[in-house]
């Protein structure tokens, strides 16, 4: 399997848990080289691939290149992403087009070069990280949010070209895992509890959904929810500003 922006966070949490699972991990990173070594280090069966996210074309061959000697490639999961801060009200156009490429065409780009050339014994699984904002907007991080809206949009119509009726595509729409942006951690503490449940989504949540949909046969073109049911609440800020209030 390979996880991109699985050097750290959230992909670092994915790529450990597939790891002890069995699998041989591929962690993409763009910058973190140190971190990116020192995880695949700890992992019995993993290898490094490095690749800017911002190059559509050069993901493309990145993805080439691996389907070329992987000959049992099952999973990719597209995690990486950048979360810089704009608003409804003012839209930075730096901020949108970086955005939009990194979070939405460069992943679309990856799967659908993933479902040409990957091979794999049984069916593959694309899978999408996405946001619980798709379900509960708010003005903030205005570029990001539409970003998650564009990627989340291609899985249904990925799931509908697909050409083998073994192969899956999903999304994972966190909530708040981990301190983003400016947050301290008296702020995480409590933005991250503003959910239904008032209790923490860890990493380890997300990471235990996609070995689900990895391993399970849940209808192509779904996405689930982990976010202790923050996407049911209707938030007017981001959760770290609320905290802030």
């Amino acid at each position: 399997m390979m996880v991109t922006g699985g050097a750290k966070r959230i992909g670092a949490a994915i790529a450990h848990a597939f790891g002890a699972a069995g699998w041989h991990v591929v962690i993409h990173y763009g910058q973190s080289t140190a971190q990116a070594e020192a995880l695949e280090a700890q992992l019995s069966s993993a290898e490094i691939v490095s690749c800017d996210l911002s190059d559509g074309q050069a993901a493309v061959a990145m993805v080439e290149r691996l389907a070329a000697r992987l000959k049992d490639w099952r999973v990719l999961i597209n995690c990486a992403g950048v979360f810089d801060l704009d608003t409804a009200e003012a839209l930075d156009e730096h901020t949108f087009d970086k955005t939009m490429q990194i979070n939405a065409g460069t992943p679309a780009l990856l799967a659908q070069a993933f479902l040409r050339h990957a091979q794999a014994r049984g069916g593959r699984r694309l899978i999408h990280v996405t946001d619980q904002k798709l379900l509960n907007p708010n003005p903030d991080f205005f570029s990001y949010t539409m970003s998650k809206h564009a990627l989340a949009a291609t899985i249904p119509m990925l799931s509908m070209a697909r050409t083998r009726a073994e192969d899956r595509i999903y999304g994972i729409a966190p909530g708040a895992i981990l301190a983003s942006h400016d947050q301290t951690e008296a702020e995480t503490e409590v933005s991250h509890r503003m959910n239904l449940l008032g209790r923490k989504t860890s990493p380890q949540d997300i990471a235990d959904t996609a070995l689900f949909l990895a391993d399970g046969w849940v209808a192509s073109g779904q996405t689930v929810y982990v976010d202790s049911g923050q996407h049911l609440l209707a938030q007017e800020r981001d959760v770290l500003f609320l905290a802030r209030q």
